[in-house]
């Protein structure tokens, strides 16, 4: 089967775009002109957040905007960033974090998404009054029940690890999905933050972890536990001091000749391709220039 090009929604209305941000309708009336194939759905206001999308005939004119613009749904990035982290006390109690996981898979399931992102919400350095371990355990715990339930659905979970997050040195990422140890569980690939968390050892707590082999080396310790895929350049830098820089393709320090081949040799046999231009300035200028750079690419593999 032939992979699909989709690209992250949130690019438009985060960071440079939080005061103008880009509306959904006219994302998707855009990639639909420009022949993509879907649209990773970020679940923020002021896009398709679950709150004012509530009830099913609303979802259903989502979706039928996307038809009608040719696109279907690659992944939705669920807003668990307004809510206490699965690691934390308040997650645990009366069932918070499962209740609100819920939620968002109810949306991925009215709009047809296969994915549902997930991520440790709070910053490497941990949670106040709880211990790593503590709060490790309770992230396993947590993300073995949404797997199964999301099974159940039939909707893949992944898990996003970042700069900016809580276990983001590569032997932590290839723990952690271990640890949880079910099949419908498995990365996120970002080769932004792969670069950073691989190569740069960004804002990992001491001592850092740095890959010899890189980029390359990150996907190899991976084998088998990519589930789902986000292609973009990186120049070794954090955008705030708080998460990867996604520079636009091209203009970076990753070698797609060597990674894109390598993501593929590892077992990754999800349908997508995800562009992400989170917090570029200039994304919606640069959107065209993304799509052609992978157009190759997907032709090619």
């Amino acid at each position: 089967m032939s992979k699909k090009l989709s690209i992250g929604s949130w690019a438009y209305t985060f960071g440079p775009y939080e005061d103008h941000p880009v509306p959904f309708t006219t994302v998707v009336r855009r990639l639909g002109e420009l022949g993509f194939d879907g649209v990773e759905i970020g679940a923020f206001q002021p896009h398709i957040h679950p709150d004012d999308y509530p009830m099913k005939s609303d979802r259903d004119k989502i979706r039928a905007l996307l038809a009608v613009n040719g696109l279907e749904v690659s992944g939705i990035a669920a807003d668990f960033w307004t809510s206490p982290g699965p690691g934390t006390d308040e997650a645990q109690e009366g069932d918070a974090y499962i209740k609100l996981f819920k939620k968002n898979l109810q949306l991925c399931l009215d709009l047809g998404s296969p994915a549902i992102r997930v991520d440790t919400v709070d910053p490497p350095d941990g949670i106040e009054g709880v211990d790593r371990k503590t709060a490790w355990n309770r992230i396993v715990a947590l993300w073995k029940v949404c797997a199964q339930i999301a099974e159940d659905n039939g909707v893949r979970v992944v898990w996003e690890f970042e700069p900016g997050f809580m276990f983001n040195k590569p032997s932590e990422v290839v723990q952690m999905v271990e640890d949880v140890g079910h099949p419908n569980f498995k990365v996120m690939f970002d080769t932004s933050h792969a670069y950073m968390c691989g190569v740069v050892g960004a804002r990992q707590p001491e001592p850092k972890e740095i890959l010899a082999g890189g980029v390359l080396e990150f996907v190899e310790m991976l084998k088998g536990k990519i589930g789902h895929l986000h292609l973009i350049d990186s120049d070794g830098t954090l955008h705030g001091d708080e998460t990867s820089t996604h520079r636009p393709f091209g203009e970076g320090l990753v070698e797609f000749d060597e990674v894109i081949p390598a993501i593929i040799q590892s077992g990754y046999t999800g349908d997508w391709w995800t562009i992400d231009l989170c917090f570029w300035p200039e994304a919606w200028e640069v959107t065209e220039r993304a799509q052609k750079f992978l157009r190759p690419y997907l032709e090619r593999y």
